[in-house]
């Protein structure tokens, strides 16, 4: 197969709606999506907010376009984490405005008030922990961080940083506690993938192998899911409300972990030490935020065939220590890496993040977040833009 074949291969159209069909001889050129996009402005404010990054990097000298391409790669994924956030932020997080003033320098139109948040939203959460308000308003304000840190770094070095603002187009949820503002991702149509749980449990078995794994909750891999409401209708479905919390609740640890593997798997491709520096002090935290969400989702309340009034699609929450669950692979408490093999299957099991193969790591998170829902309705356009910027981050060589 051709190379082009193969990357119109890499995402699925259907998850993105009837309108896309990737056809990567014509992406998008970076150089003239950037131009008109509004980088200078959010170099500035990046530069405002971070000068001591700035004028410690400004006279550092330039880095390899293959590590420029990670970057960028890297600030796009953060952006479209953080875009996925603080949809989340405005339902559970804690309602400061310390995320929302930030949130507003660099998102056009964002408010810079907080919402006030969904009151049974923020209930249904306390089941997972009674503090998955903090969480949740802490990781937000963390990826939004990582956006304007990467892209500041990017401009120092006369890069130019990621910019997705011309794809702010999906609409926002009508409940109660939203924004009104254009989104990247829609929080309302996902298919969650639940694999990870047992894949950290597991200590034979390793996805760098090309192994795989069973979700831990299956219904949540079929159908679409809401992880926020909708409408202020939801709020009339005792059991499913939960259910949309409980999705939540997962879908935090699946977008983390991905994140967490993502960061040392193109840590492996850069050339500059500081560069390395950077996605091994960014990914820490990913890793910090993953476990942090693996232990509240075994929280989650045991749901069984809750229906979704509006599309008819059921989920099961199971009680994941009882049978026929429980065991190594389903316990609740067991949210550290189980040991297991790595590299070579005689040297041992040892306890690691997997997956961290690096052939096609920028396409392959690209392609998972698809397959998540994230993208349906997104244009042609933007899948031609994020699979560029992917192609030119697998492409980096050391």
């Amino acid at each position: 197969m051709a190379r082009k074949d193969l990357l119109a291969t890499q995402i699925a159209p259907e998850a993105a709606g009837e309108d896309v069909n990737i056809q990567p001889n014509q992406t998008v050129k970076r150089r003239l999506f950037l131009k008109g996009m509004g980088v200078a402005g959010v170099a500035l404010s990046a530069g405002a907010l971070l000068p001591e990054v700035l004028n410690a990097q400004s006279a550092g000298g330039t880095i390899t376009k293959g590590d420029a391409a990670i970057l960028r790669f890297l600030a796009a994924a953060e952006i479209l984490e953080t875009d996925l956030w603080l949809q989340y932020q405005e339902f559970g997080g804690v309602q400061d405005d310390e995320v929302s003033k930030l949130a507003s320098q660099f998102i056009p139109g964002y408010p810079a008030t907080p919402t006030g948040g969904n009151s049974l939203y923020m209930q249904d959460l306390i089941p997972l922990d009674s503090d998955m308000h903090q969480y949740i308003h802490d990781n937000t304000e963390d990826e939004l961080t990582h956006e304007v840190f990467i892209n500041a770094y990017l401009d120092s070095k006369g890069e130019a940083p990621a910019n997705l603002d011309k794809f702010r187009t999906l609409p926002s949820s009508k409940a109660t506690g939203a924004n009104q503002v254009g989104r990247l991702t829609n929080l309302m149509q996902l298919t969650v993938d639940t694999s990870w749980w047992t894949r950290y449990r597991s200590r034979t078995r390793n996805p760098d192998f090309g192994e795989t794994f069973a979700p831990a909750v299956p219904t949540l891999a079929v159908g679409h899911h809401p992880a926020i409401p909708r409408t202020d209708d939801d709020a009339n479905h005792h059991d499913f409300f939960q259910a949309i919390v409980n999705t939540a609740g997962f879908h935090f640890a699946t977008i983390e972990q991905g994140g967490t593997s993502l960061y040392p798997s193109l840590a492996q491709r850069v050339s500059s030490p500081e560069v390395l520096r950077i996605l091994l002090s960014i990914g820490g935290t990913e890793i910090a935020h993953f476990q942090t969400w693996h232990d509240k989702a075994g929280n989650a309340p045991a749901l069984k065939d809750v229906v979704d009034p509006v599309t008819g699609v059921k989920v099961t929450f199971p009680n994941l220590n009882a049978p026929p669950f429980g065991g190594e692979d389903f316990q609740t408490n067991l949210i550290m890496p189980e040991p297991t093999f790595f590299l070579n299957k005689s040297f041992g099991p040892v306890s690691i993040i997997r997956p961290t193969q690096t052939k096609d790591a920028a396409m392959g998170a690209l392609k998972f977040l698809t397959a998540d829902g994230l993208f349906i309705g997104q244009s042609k356009a933007f899948f031609d833009f994020m699979i560029q910027l992917a192609t030119e981050a697998d492409e980096a060589r050391r």
